[in-house]
């Protein structure tokens, strides 16, 4: 039998891998994307509010059983569970806590088999995003950013947003009003969405067609088996990292598309939503910019409403009940809250070194980049430079440990979740490297403080 050239992978790749995954991926989504267009033609009308209200909650609905058929009925049941409580405690100056409290339970009771595994999986973007739409309105309420409790079709037009119901990503409840308000169709909000619908299946065909042969075939790089271990991870993660610039491109898509994610100043509109940045993620400075970058609308609400409430605690506690809250949020997964938390602790301890060394040396190499009127002494340099990419070697080093849990064996797997058995086999395969390195940066910054 004559070998497999470069050039028949190529042809079999282009043919059995980019155009199927282009074409299904397209197909999955056309029909939320016309009924989020639909939703945004129709919202341009001079329609009384309510009834644009009624509007977005039938499109909501309509797309939510189009994708969970009658599972959507535990999505449904938590929004008026929100609803309720918050209706309830309309005279109470706590409704965020007492609507994360309900939401926290009713999760927790799904996650102990309330239902079955695989459909509380399928949900569990969905029911994140009306948990999240839940909490920060009740906070919102509370601090006074919003005058009074919503009426209930606005308060189901706002969590069925037909943008953000599937997909995602968060908004505020102001940013939905200013949505429903309609503003006028043009060319930057049509580029907009082109370019996030061209950057989503590309990502889409990354994940799926170009990360899982990275090595062996794109950048044939050979070594010893503990070198292969780790480029295998590397593949797993970069797969996994694109899998999630593919979910926020596509929020982008749907939101933009129905008519949100806009900034207004006086009579000029930017249509600059952004979901996730991934050079910063792929090319990072640090793992605090990774966690930021990963998700933005995500990571201001849980600075927002999680990390802002628990800050009196302790820098590290509010860090660690931050990390655990978006734990529970993404699920009861062993291998996802593993992760997380690792992150929690990898964060913390490069934030507090990298903040010693800068104050030691005066020098910009803290987690974050410095602003051009910063009272660092050493701006520029060499060996600031090398610094601040040794820095940044490490970071990938650590999201190439920590993404190597999302090497799918199966799809089973991938639905149901990955047990303790699989964390610590695919962690052990790498010496545990990233938490030991975690652990001796910490001894180094106790010795230096």
């Amino acid at each position: 039998m004559a070998p497999f050239s470069r050039r028949d992978f190529f042809e079999q790749l282009l043919h059995g891998c980019v155009f199927p995954t282009a074409q299904q991926g397209l197909e999955q989504i056309w029909v939320l994307l016309v009924i989020c267009l639909a939703c945004r033609v129709l919202w341009r009308l001079a329609l009384p509010s309510h009834f644009k209200h009624l509007l977005t909650i039938a499109g909501g609905f309509f797309c939510l059983h189009h994708f969970f058929q009658l599972q959507m009925v535990w999505v449904v049941l938590l929004s008026l569970l929100c609803y309720l409580v918050l209706f309830l405690c309309r005279r109470s100056p706590h409704r965020g806590v007492l609507l994360s409290v309900t939401v926290l339970i009713y999760l927790l009771m799904g996650e102990m088999h309330m239902v079955d595994t695989v459909s509380w999986h399928k949900m569990r973007g969905a029911q994140m995003i009306v948990a999240m739409k839940a909490v920060s309105l009740g906070f919102d309420v509370d601090r006074g950013t919003i005058r009074s409790i919503p009426s209930p079709v606005e308060f189901m037009g706002y969590v069925y947003f037909v943008g953000t119901v599937i997909f995602g990503p968060w908004i505020s409840f102001t940013g939905y009003l200013q949505a429903v308000k309609g503003r006028p169709l043009s060319l930057r909000w049509f580029w907009k969405v082109c370019r996030s619908l061209g950057l989503c299946i590309g990502c889409l065909l990354v994940s799926t067609c170009i990360s899982p042969y990275l090595f062996p075939y794109f950048i044939p790089l050979y070594g010893d088996r503990l070198l292969r271990k780790w480029l295998r991870a590397y593949e797993s993660a970069s797969s996994f990292h694109f899998s999630n610039y593919f979910v926020g491109f596509l929020s982008e898509v749907t939101a933009t598309l129905s008519g949100a994610g806009f900034t207004e100043e006086k009579e000029n509109i930017q249509w600059d939503l952004t979901a996730s940045r991934p050079l910063n993620v792929e090319i990072p400075r640090s793992m605090v910019e990774v966690v930021t970058s990963w998700n933005l609308p995500m990571s201001r609400w849980l600075h927002s409403y999680v990390f802002k409430n628990a800050v009196q605690l302790g820098m590290f506690h509010a860090i660690i009940v931050t990390y655990a809250a978006s734990a529970l949020l993404h699920g009861l997964s062993f291998h996802l809250a593993a992760v997380l938390l690792s992150l929690g602790f990898i964060t913390y301890v490069e934030h507090v070194l990298r903040k010693r060394l800068a104050e030691i040396f005066s020098a910009c190499i803290l987690s974050k980049k410095c602003p051009p009127n910063c009272t660092h002494r050493h701006k520029k340099g060499l060996l600031l430079t090398l610094t601040n990419i040794l820095f940044g070697v490490l970071a990938i080093v650590h999201l190439t440990y920590l993404g190597s849990l999302f090497d799918s064996e199966s799809d089973d797997v991938e639905e149901e979740g990955y047990g303790m058995s699989h964390t610590v086999h695919k962690w052990s395969e790498l010496s545990w490297a990233g938490h030991w390195l975690t652990f001796a940066c910490w001894v180094f910054y106790r010795l230096i403080l």
